[in-house]
């Protein structure tokens, strides 16, 4: 397999191309640190943009929802979608109010989704889904019934059509202004995730799990 992705015109970047990348190693390095997409579509002559959790499975990447779901229903009859992922990493102080900016990580990428209609196939998907979730929790989880299955719809687009970009480092400023007395830098941004917080109706003998998405 290639390990970039082939450029198109959607995915040519124009604006700071330095900071693009089609290197298919860093696009699924972030798509894979990220829980939640935004999908962007047409659908009866007005945009959509919904937010939803993914996971990515090989080249594709699978997000599921109810089965009559009128945002997944048009989407499986073959609109375009463009889906985003970003990762903010932190806030960049400038020295001038014109240079302030984020760094981040971020993917692009175009296509068209087709509903998984297989049961195993599904099943798989969803699978990967609980995992992304939390690694391990598919194992000790019930698993769907044929109802639940029914129930929901799940989609898969593939990565054909895709591009990264990426922020790092400090304030780029002018070079008038560095002998400005104001300080500059970065602050940087993490998701983390915080202690468990127990449902209520869960057997006071059980204990939470120790694996973690963010925290080791």
């Amino acid at each position: 397999m290639n390990s970039a992705y082939i450029q198109s015109e959607r995915t040519r970047l124009r604006r700071r191309p330095q900071r693009g990348t089609y290197d298919r190693e860093t696009v699924h390095a972030i798509l894979d640190a990220a829980l939640v997409c935004h999908i962007g579509f047409v659908a009866d002559g007005r945009p959509l943009v919904i937010p939803t959790a993914y996971a990515r499975i090989g080249e594709t990447i699978v997000f599921h929802g109810a089965s009559r779901s009128r945002t997944l229903l048009a989407a499986a009859a073959g609109a375009e979608l463009c889906l985003t992922v970003t990762l903010l990493d932190g806030l960049v102080l400038a020295r001038s109010a014109f240079h302030h900016s984020v760094n981040y990580r971020s993917v692009v990428a175009f296509g068209r989704a087709t509903l998984i209609t297989d049961s195993d196939e599904k099943m798989a998907a969803l699978r990967a889904f609980v995992e992304r979730i939390h690694p391990g929790r598919w194992a000790v989880a019930r698993p769907p019934t044929a109802e639940e299955l029914k129930a929901t719809a799940v989609l898969e687009l593939p990565l054909d059509e895709v591009s990264a970009k990426v922020r790092s480092g400090g304030p780029i400023d002018d070079e008038e202004d560095y002998a400005l007395p104001l300080w500059a830098g970065v602050i940087p941004v993490a998701i983390t995730t915080g202690g468990p917080i127990v449902d209520e109706r869960v057997a006071s003998n059980l204990k939470p799990p120790r694996s973690s998405l963010f925290m080791k």
